[in-house]
């Protein structure tokens, strides 16, 4: 599957700091990655309702943290999925009289479309559930060998007691996780299963769904065995982050984790579990169940800027949760306008100790709002100087700066 076209990124003078990141299962920070290569997966789009600001947020998150290890020299693999089968896609088509073929074709555009106008950097594995199909048959075979299958009514299942790591992703307890499984398709309660958390590998055919050949007969892939198959065929056995929104802790990354403990012979399979908030609006969890969704695409038409919906999405931390409101691109096309005045002028302070700072921010968890500040401060002396007497090349050092590191084209 091919993603979208990469932007070019300038080069900066010297080199980068390493990246710490939030380890959700320690709650540490801790190195990303111990270079010279880097391995990121993360998961991508269901096709529909596509590009909604809460998948915007993830995805500028982990760009920023693809940009933070190129400019410390490292030579990054990137892997995003694209889920085009399952359960809410086929059921959206069937909602709207669209052939879900052609209904995950037009959204998976509409998302290519819309990173590439907020200049997120392109994975270097972009990978659909159908085209990885044969790759998921091979891990099932292998969880078959290793006694971590069994069937109920020719749906092959995963036994979460083969994995003795089980849990430690997200550490909760058994009744949360019967809870999240049910709601976010799970089926805790299906009779046959040996415990109510056993995800689904294969889902066998059903009447008017699409199926597949395999050995255990035509059918589909569960959900979480669908990453677990991009990422060890694209990233190997184990790599540095496993990377999502929040919501994706349990069940999604979890089974993914446990099925890829089992493959390898134990753990780990993600070296850190780095997870994003969740945006909501005006107050509300923003959510395509809700139908409350502000879609990048919506901004685009109405004339907004995208590189003023970056700015606002940088303005938080990327693992705070935090509600979308008309205030935040106010906010934001106000600082689009200030710094793209102040590196339009003939001059501008030392931008040196600006370099320094935006890169410590940016290594330390992904502080963007502390690197935006930063440039704020160097914009607001700039403008008020004037750009008489300055430095004739701060100008434009700080537009590569905000390029580069925080994406955004002045």
């Amino acid at each position: 599957m091919e993603s979208w076209r990469a932007p070019q990124v300038p080069r900066l003078p010297g080199r980068g700091l390493q990246l710490r990141l939030h380890d959700t299962p320690s709650g540490q920070l801790r190195p990303a990655a111990n270079g010279p290569e880097a391995s990121l997966y993360v998961c991508g789009i269901t096709p529909y309702d596509a590009t909604h600001l809460g998948h915007a947020a993830t995805y500028v998150a982990f760009d920023l943290a693809y940009r933070v290890w190129r400019d410390g020299g490292y030579d990054v693999r990137y892997v995003q999925n694209v889920t085009d089968v399952d359960d809410p896609l086929l059921e959206r088509a069937t909602q709207t009289g669209v052939d879900w073929t052609q209904l995950a074709a037009r959204e998976t555009e509409l998302f290519r479309a819309d990173m590439a106008a907020l200049r997120v950097l392109p994975p270097t594995a972009y990978v659909g559930a159908v085209e990885a199909i044969p790759a998921v048959v091979t891990v099932i075979d292998l969880l078959r060998q290793r006694g971590a299958t069994y069937e109920v009514d020719g749906d092959v299942y995963f036994a979460v007691s083969a994995d003795p790591a089980f849990g430690e992703v997200s550490g909760l307890d058994a009744a949360r996780m019967s809870e999240l499984s049910g709601a976010n398709g799970g089926d805790p309660e299906r009779p046959g299963k040996k415990d109510p958390l056993d995800p689904v590998l294969w889902r066998a055919a059903r009447p008017d769904e699409p199926a597949w050949e395999s050995p255990y007969g035509p059918g589909r892939p569960g959900w979480h065995v669908e990453c677990t198959a991009i990422a060890l065929q694209h990233l190997g056995a184990v790599f540095d982050v496993q990377g999502g929104g929040s919501d994706l802790v349990f069940p999604h990354h979890e089974m993914s984790a446990s099925h890829g403990h089992v493959v390898n012979g134990s753990p780990p399979f993600a070296r850190a579990y780095v997870h994003a908030g969740m945006v909501g609006l005006d107050g509300a969890k923003m959510s395509k169940s809700k139908g409350n969704l502000v879609l990048v695409s919506g901004l685009r038409k109405d004339g907004v800027d995208p590189a003023a919906v970056r700015l606002a999405l940088l303005d938080h931390h990327y693992r705070a949760d935090w509600s979308w409101a008309g205030a935040d691109l106010s906010r934001a096309e106000a600082r689009l306008a200030r710094w793209r005045a102040a590196v339009a002028l003939p001059g501008g302070p030392d931008p040196t100790g600006l370099l320094a700072e935006v890169r410590g921010a940016l290594a330390d968890d992904l502080r963007a709002p502390a690197a935006l500040a930063a440039v704020d401060r160097w914009a607001g002396a700039a403008l008020a100087a004037g750009g008489v007497d300055d430095d004739v090349a701060a100008p434009r050092l700080i537009a590569q700066v905000a390029d580069a590191l925080l994406g955004i084209r002045l």
